[in-house]
């Protein structure tokens, strides 16, 4: 099978850097609805640039319910001798962050071969994610302090000398109970969950594990970066009410489903993996877009699973010629 992550990497950075700038446009604005617009448009418009045969396994939503990069939803240059890939894309993580000014808003892809990536029925999955120096040391199954004592022994700390990421949001209130209980600090993200799960793999950040619920997409793009960084997650499907839960069981899900755990490997397969994230507002580890005159500055990040190879890119954007292709208006636009 044809090794895609050497020849389209650079591809796929152009797809996240245009998602960004068109989304950043709107920062601060109190609009999520047209900042998410603009990088699904964008990020679209240039997947149609790539000689690929592209489907989208993980996306926006089902068809009737998104207009583009939709699950399902081919896209790229389709040629006949192009090779097929699996695509997944968070046109805007944190569509509130961006429409607030808020940090750790990022716009997020990931591409590999065929079936290399998990598309799950669920909504949400509950979540425990690590660097590479604690991979092989957590257990979902298992306790929160457990966990934490694990963690905190190979990277040779105590646990209070640690830092969990948690999203803050009411279903987490017993979570964050016990975390503060053995005593390891913590830090509450208001969205974005994406960014705090890759956060624990980066060197020099000041987070070490990431636990809870969130969404499943988010999950799986989460995961194709952490193991482009030697990282690991791990995660179990999630219902938030009975009501939900009935769904998916008439989807075909079955009770064991929801007890089964999906480690890096399941969620993420074979190394053909590229991850490529470009920041929006800043955070933890990627500055925000940035516009000077007629100049606009982006800061992206890119990784391959076969090499373990992470390059940082930072682009100048020269905004007087630079066009981005939309699919909605039909032709090339300004940013």
């Amino acid at each position: 099978m044809k090794d895609i992550s050497r020849e389209f990497t650079l591809e796929l950075v152009r797809v996240t850097e245009a998602a960004a700038l068109k989304a950043s446009r709107w920062v601060g604005k109190g609009d999520k609805e047209a900042a998410d617009q603009a990088a699904v448009d964008a990020m679209r418009g240039m997947l149609d640039l790539i000689n690929i045969k592209g489907t989208v396994v993980i996306g926006e939503g089902e068809k009737d319910e998104a207009p583009m990069l939709y699950i399902g939803e081919k896209v790229g240059g389709g040629g006949k001798d192009d090779p097929v890939v699996d695509i997944a894309v968070d046109p805007l993580d944190g569509t509130e962050l961006t429409s607030q000014g808020k940090p750790n808003a990022v716009t997020v892809l990931a591409a590999g071969n065929k079936d290399s990536l998990t598309s799950f029925p669920s909504f949400y999955v509950d979540k425990i994610a690590v660097g590479p120096k604690a991979k092989g040391c957590i257990d979902i199954n298992d306790t929160v302090a457990n966990n934490l004592k694990m963690v905190a022994r190979s990277y040779g700390r105590k646990v209070t000398e640690l830092t969990a990421i948690v999203l803050d949001r009411p279903r987490h209130d017993k979570l964050i109970a016990e975390i503060r209980k053995v005593g390891t600090r913590i830090r509450l993200l208001p969205a974005g969950d994406v960014a705090g799960a890759i956060a624990t793999a980066m060197e020099n950040s000041e987070v070490d594990i990431l636990f809870g619920v969130g969404g499943a997409p988010e999950g799986v793009l989460a995961a194709a970066a952490l193991k482009c960084l030697g990282g690991e997650m791990q995660v179990k499907m999630y219902a938030k009410d009975d009501e939900e839960k009935k769904k998916l069981l008439k989807l075909g899900c079955k009770e064991k489903d929801f007890h089964k755990v999906y480690k890096t490997e399941d969620l993420v397969k074979g190394d053909s993996i590229i991850f490529s994230a470009t920041g929006v507002t800043g955070g933890y580890f990627l500055p925000a877009v940035q516009y000077k005159g007629n100049m606009a500055i982006t800061h992206s990040v890119v990784m391959r699973a076969k090499t373990r190879t992470v390059r940082y890119i930072k682009a100048y954007h020269h905004l007087d010629i630079k066009t981005i292709p939309s699919r909605k208006e039909e032709k090339e636009v300004g940013i």
